[in-house]
């Protein structure tokens, strides 16, 4: 949870993060944030861990709610080479290796500045 709220802290592209939810388990925790990007996009993370799984999802729109994209391991999309993990990007969901907040916010990054 730490890396999580470090990532943020730390990303020149978060302009600024609330904690929604934050729930602890005698091994593991539940967090629910909200990031306010420098475009005025958001991005939501939800991330459930204890000693047996992780799963996440950072979903990223734009003001007006619209998806932009979303990473998140839900078990479906079997077919995918890196099953469970996916990206959803407009309409399509697409393998993807970038699971951890710090890679998802380098790829946001790229995108925002890109453009």
């Amino acid at each position: 949870m730490l890396e999580i709220i470090h990532c943020l802290r730390n990303s020149k592209i978060v302009k600024e993060f609330s904690i929604q939810t934050f729930e602890t388990f005698e091994k593991g925790f539940f967090i629910k944030i909200k990031a306010i990007l420098i475009n005025d996009t958001e991005l939501f993370n939800r991330e459930y861990i204890d000693s047996v799984e992780r799963n996440y999802s950072y979903h990223w729109q734009d003001k007006m709610g619209n998806l932009i994209v979303r990473w998140d391991n839900a078990c479906h999309h079997r077919g995918l080479s890196t099953f469970p993990h996916h990206v959803h990007i407009n309409n399509e969901v697409l393998p993807t290796d970038k699971i951890l907040c710090s890679e998802i916010l380098e790829e946001i990054e790229r995108k925002i500045l890109k453009a």
